[in-house]
C-alpha cells in the first residue's frame, strides 16, 4: 500500500511538473545586436515562460515587449527600460544612426510604449528611460513585488504617546 502511496505521489508530481513554465529574469541587460535578442525571444515566446523585467532592460534588450505578449511580462519597482535609436559603426568607426533599423525597432514596440516615446521625441541616439509609476500603468507588477507590497506595514508619523510611555520604561528596568 505504501508503495502505491508513493508511486501515484511520483506520477503526480512528475505530472505537474510538465505542465509549468519556468520564469524568465532580466536584471542587467544592457543590449546589443538586435537580430540576437530576435531569435532569442522567439524562443522565448514558444516556450511560454514568463518574463521579470527587475532591472535595466536597454537597448536591443527592450525587444522583449513586442515579442513577448504582454500578459506573460511583469515589471518589478527596480524595472527601467532603456530606448534609443538602432546604430552601426560608420566608415571612421563612429556610431551613426540606422534610420531603417531603428523603424523597424519602433515598429515591433506596443503602441502604449510606441505613444511614450513619440512624446519624448521619438528615437533618438540618446537614451530615453521608462520606469517607475509610468513603466508600471503599462505592465502588471510581479507578483512578488506586488506581495510586497501588499504585505508592507502602515507607517506612523509617530507613535501614539503609550507606546512610547512603555518602551521608555521597558528601557528602565
Amino acid at each position: 500500500m505504501k508503495f502505491l502511496t508513493g508511486l501515484l505521489a511520483a506520477v503526480l508530481l512528475i505530472a505537474g511538473m510538465g505542465a509549468s513554465h519556468a520564469v524568465v529574469r532580466i536584471a542587467d541587460d544592457r543590449g546589443g545586436r538586435i537580430g540576437t535578442y530576435v531569435d532569442r525571444y522567439q524562443d522565448l515566446r514558444q516556450s511560454g515562460d514568463t518574463v521579470i523585467i527587475d532591472g535595466l532592460c536597454a537597448s536591443a534588450c527592450t525587444i522583449v515587449l513586442g515579442a513577448i505578449p504582454r500578459d506573460r511580462i511583469c515589471v518589478t519597482s527596480n524595472a527601467t527600460l532603456g530606448f534609443h535609436a538602432a546604430w552601426d559603426f560608420g566608415t571612421n568607426g563612429r556610431a551613426v544612426t540606422n534610420s531603417e533599423a531603428t523603424q523597424m525597432l519602433y515598429a515591433m514596440y506596443p503602441s502604449q510604449v510606441k505613444r511614450w516615446i513619440a512624446h519624448r521625441g521619438g528615437l533618438t541616439p540618446h537614451m530615453l528611460f521608462l520606469r517607475g509609476r509610468q513603466l508600471q500603468a503599462m505592465y502588471k507588477p510581479c507578483y512578488l513585488d506586488a506581495q510586497a507590497l501588499a504585505n508592507r506595514p502602515l507607517r506612523r508619523s509617530s507613535p501614539p504617546a503609550e507606546d512610547l510611555e512603555s518602551a521608555r520604561g521597558q528601557l528602565l528596568h
